[in-house]
């Protein structure tokens, strides 16, 4: 099973964000937090929040839906900061000029999943948006297209022959 919380927008970018995330991908809920806890990027903190909502979207659909959830074998799955609006603005510069700077903004999504106890994860998937509720099934490829290569091309000869005159 699947546990997704996302944070809308979050004032800090992309990329220092990414640092962070990379740091508890694939690990267990429980070591994720610890690293959280002690890493010194100020988007640490937001990150836990959001990892927090993640782990009580878990319990609540455990506990209220009666969905059979162990806690203790969650672990993220997939955490994500991608690209939100950009702030555009307007730095005054001498000479009564302006340099436009952009203010970026995240936006950051965390995944848990549940392992099983050889440690594969579980297969189904909750919160997912699907409209039909079955998956899309791959593009079916043509029968008996192929695909062909083109051969290299000739080297030219450099131009007109040399000739020597007496």
């Amino acid at each position: 099973m699947e546990f997704r919380a996302e944070a809308r927008f979050m004032r800090v970018s992309p990329q220092k964000a990414r640092l962070v995330l990379n740091l508890i991908k694939g690990r267990r809920v429980e070591e994720a937090r610890n690293t959280l806890l002690f890493t010194k990027k100020r988007v640490a903190a937001t990150v836990g929040k959001l990892l927090q909502s993640a782990i009580d979207n878990a319990n609540f659909l455990s506990t209220e839906k009666g969905l059979d959830v162990d806690l203790d074998n969650l672990y993220v799955k997939h955490a994500v900061a991608n690209d939100g609006p950009r702030l555009k603005r307007v730095r005054p510069a001498p000479m009564g000029r302006a340099f436009r700077f952009v203010r970026r903004i995240a936006h950051l999504e965390i995944v848990l999943a549940e392992r099983n106890k050889n440690g594969a994860s579980v297969a189904m998937v909750v919160g997912e948006d699907r409209t039909d509720g079955k998956k899309k099934a791959a593009p079916a490829k043509k029968a008996g297209a192929k695909v062909r290569l083109k051969a290299p091309a000739k080297k030219k000869v450099a131009g007109k022959k040399a000739t020597a005159k007496k």
